[in-house]
C-alpha cells in the first residue's frame, strides 16, 4: 500500500506501554491453551503535534481476501484465514510509526498484543500477534541473528521433562519436522542479545484463533499469512525492541 507522507514532521516519541511482570523461564515456542482476548484492547490514539500523516486507508475486502486468502510455500498448501471472523483492526496494515525507532526496528508492544516493522517516514507496518508465557520473559534490545524458512520445533529438555508426551520432537530426537502442525509455523525470526540466544521467536503459527491472546506456551506468534510478509520485509539482522 502507498503513503503519503510529510518526512519534515518530528519523530514521535514511543507508545507508552503498561509494564508487566516477566514470567518464569523460557520454554519451546508452542501453543497449548488459551485465554479470551483482553477487552477493550486497542493502542493509544496516534498523533502528530505539528500535523497529520497521511496513511493510505485501510485493505479493502477483495485485498483482505489476498492477504489472508490460501498460500501455496515450501511445497505446504497454508489455509485461507477467516479474516471475518477476527476484529478488522487486528488486520495486518499500515499506521503511524508509534516508536520513533529508526526504520528497520521491530518494536513488540508486547501487553497490546501489536508488533511494528517501522517504515521510513513515519510509517509502519503493523500486526497482531499472540503472547505465550515465554513472551512475557524476555524484553529489551536485540538482533534478529537468525532467521529460517519452515523452521524444525524443538522443545528445550526442560518443557519435554514437564510434558513427556514431547519427547518423540527433543533436541536429541531431532525436533518435528517442518509442516502445517509445527508450532513455529511457517517463518521463525531467532533473537539474540549480547551475542547469546534470547530463545525468545517470532514465528508463525497454525491456529489463528491464538492470535491476540495470551496462552500458556510459546513466544511471540503470527497468522502464517503475516509472518512470511514480515518476514520478506524485514531486513538481514534487523533490532528489534520488546517492551513488556
Amino acid at each position: 500500500m502507498s503513503v503519503s507522507i510529510d518526512t519534515s514532521l518530528s519523530r514521535r516519541s514511543l507508545l507508552s506501554l503498561s509494564a508487566m511482570a516477566a514470567a518464569s523461564t523460557l520454554a519451546g515456542c508452542v501453543s497449548t491453551a488459551s485465554t479470551g482476548r483482553m477487552m477493550g484492547r486497542q493502542s493509544a490514539p496516534l498523533q502528530d503535534p505539528i500535523g497529520p500523516v497521511h496513511i493510505a486507508p485501510a485493505p479493502t475486502d477483495a485485498e483482505l481476501a489476498v492477504m489472508y486468502g490460501p498460500i501455496e510455500d515450501g511445497g505446504f498448501l497454508i489455509p485461507a484465514v477467516p479474516y471475518k471472523q477476527i476484529d478488522p483492526r487486528y488486520y495486518r496494515q499500515q499506521v503511524l510509526d508509534p516508536s520513533g525507532e529508526a526504520p528497520g526496528t521491530i518494536v513488540v508492544d508486547t501487553p497490546s498484543r501489536f508488533l511494528y516493522l517501522v517504515q521510513p517516514g513515519g510509517a509502519a507496518m503493523r500486526y497482531d500477534v499472540g503472547i505465550g508465557r515465554e513472551g512475557f520473559a524476555w524484553q529489551g534490545n536485540g538482533v534478529t541473528q537468525w532467521r529460517q524458512e519452515w523452521p524444525r520445533w524443538k522443545p528445550p529438555n526442560e518443557m519435554v521433562a514437564r510434558q513427556p508426551e514431547l519427547s518423540k520432537y527433543s533436541i536429541e530426537n531431532g525436533g518435528m519436522e517442518p509442516g502445517l502442525k509445527n508450532p513455529l509455523g511457517a517463518r521463525a525470526l531467532y533473537i539474540f542479545s549480547g551475542g547469546q540466544d534470547t530463545l525468545y521467536r517470532l514465528h508463525g503459527n497454525p491456529q489463528w484463533r491464538s492470535i491476540g491472546k495470551a496462552v500458556s506456551s510459546g513466544c511471540v506468534r503470527l497468522l502464517n499469512q503475516d509472518i512470511i510478509d514480515l518476514y520478506e520485509r524485514v531486513p538481514i539482522k534487523a533490532p528489534i525492541v520488546v517492551k513488556q
